[in-house]
């Protein structure tokens, strides 16, 4: 028997409770709506996994991606602080800088973002990484780059700010079925990973877009409830195409491990090929990330994994191969073929897509929820069109259909 429910008519459902689900629903909170979360497993989301860094330029992007990621960097500290006058709570943000290593002068001069950072030769590298392994002999510092500590504050501060601005929590639902006004679009319970990687032939649907009515959902107790909207984000990073299978996200398993090392002991995050050191102003020093497209849901830790970590930090950072273990943990980030997220109106109207992140979902948390808020959720009195369009044109390189061909849907900030 599935009971049915009817929300405030001004309610957002947010499916999702990881980073870019409880980022929204603050912000959603925020401009006055009513936000019910709903979360399979919070828990397992890759923002309590990831590492934090806010890195456009170490990582290395490029075009649209580059950009948004740029703009998301400045947005950051005031997005912040937001959160932390709501919480009460601060979320361990860092502008310390990041320090790219190179063997040689040709690889650091060809690296994509040589341009906005400043070239380091061998004595000014053990300057900004003191014991850093005799491999590298030059670098680049990124001093714009830094990170936040999200997997110990940064979701502990929005989960406490979302619950001060009123959002509601469903922990252990799981959403089975979109319904639209045209029939029910069912979760295909499918392991993504076990199909062929999404790529360039993925189709979107055809006009006019099914608008979203209600979504159907199995709480933890085994009772199914139907809840009735009108607008709802889909946020469930790694597993979104689980919900809506048309959607090119796949798992990009990671294992990660912490060491705790002196206070102070490395004053800048090194971001190296294969492996990146992120030291916490406790001395905690996080260190990501394996990267495994093959694993797809796979869950546990593997030797192979943990040894290509430990090889990482001794080849980075010799001194830190002695320093105690504190944790290892793994987790799945939500990838597409560009590696771009999937931002915007969805394939059924009143459906909004936050997801597909990769490795850059708390980067990109800020200029997510500052984009799509506003459309979501628009303030009184109804806004000109010019603001709306600058937004969508804004998510334009990020559309889910991108990868197929032309949609000949219109795109309208009433989504």
């Amino acid at each position: 028997m599935t009971a049915t429910a009817t929300p405030p008519s001004d309610s957002v459902l947010i499916l999702g409770g990881g980073l870019m689900g409880l980022a929204l629903a603050h912000q959603l909170a925020r401009r006055g709506r009513s936000v019910l979360v709903l979360s399979r497993r919070r828990s397992e989301a890759a923002g309590f996994v990831a590492a934090g860094m806010l890195a456009p330029h170490a990582e290395g992007l490029g075009g649209a991606l580059l950009a948004l990621g740029q703009a998301s960097l400045k947005r950051i500290p005031a997005w912040v602080a937001g959160i932390e006058a709501d919480s009460g709570l601060g979320c361990g943000l860092r502008p310390c800088g990041i320090v790219v290593p190179f063997a040689t002068a040709a690889e650091r001069d060809a690296y994509p973002t040589a341009a906005w950072g400043r070239a380091l030769e061998r004595p000014a590298l053990e300057r900004e990484i003191p014991g850093i392994g005799p491999l590298w002999r030059t670098g680049l510092l990124f001093e714009q780059d830094g990170q936040i500590d999200n997997r110990r504050r940064l979701m502990r501060a929005l989960e406490r700010a979302c619950v001060q601005r009123g959002v509601r929590f469903e922990e252990g639902s799981e959403v089975l079925e979109l319904i639209t006004a045209s029939g029910s679009i069912p979760s295909s319970g499918a392991d993504p990973s076990s199909s062929p990687e999404p790529g360039p032939g993925t189709a979107p649907l055809a006009a006019p877009r099914p608008r979203l009515e209600a979504v159907r959902l199995r709480r933890a107790d085994g009772s199914e409830l139907t809840l009735a909207c009108r607008a709802a984000v889909l946020a469930c990073g790694a597993w979104s195409a689980r919900l809506l299978p048309q959607l090119p996200v796949f798992p990009v398993k990671g294992q990660m491990l912490s060491l705790q090392g002196p206070i102070g002991a490395l004053p800048r995050v090194v971001f190296g090929p294969g492996t990146y050191l992120v030291p916490r102003e406790d001395g905690l020093l996080v260190v990501g990330a394996t990267s495994e497209a093959e694993a797809g849901f796979a869950e546990g830790l593997t030797p192979f994994g943990q040894q290509r970590l430990e090889a990482g930090i001794a080849a980075l950072l010799p001194a830190a191969s002695q320093w105690p273990p504190m944790e290892r943990w793994w987790g799945f980030r939500p990838c597409t073929p560009d590696e771009g997220p999937l931002l915007g109106p969805g394939p059924i109207a009143g459906l909004w897509l936050a997801t597909g992140h990769h490795r850059n979902g708390v980067l990109l948390a800020a200029i997510t929820t500052e984009l799509l808020a506003p459309l979501i959720a628009p303030e009184p009195p109804p806004p000109q069109p010019g603001p709306a369009t600058a937004a969508l044109e804004a998510l334009a390189p990020f559309r889910w259909d991108r990868f197929g061909a032309p949609s000949q849907t219109a795109l309208s900030p009433a989504g």
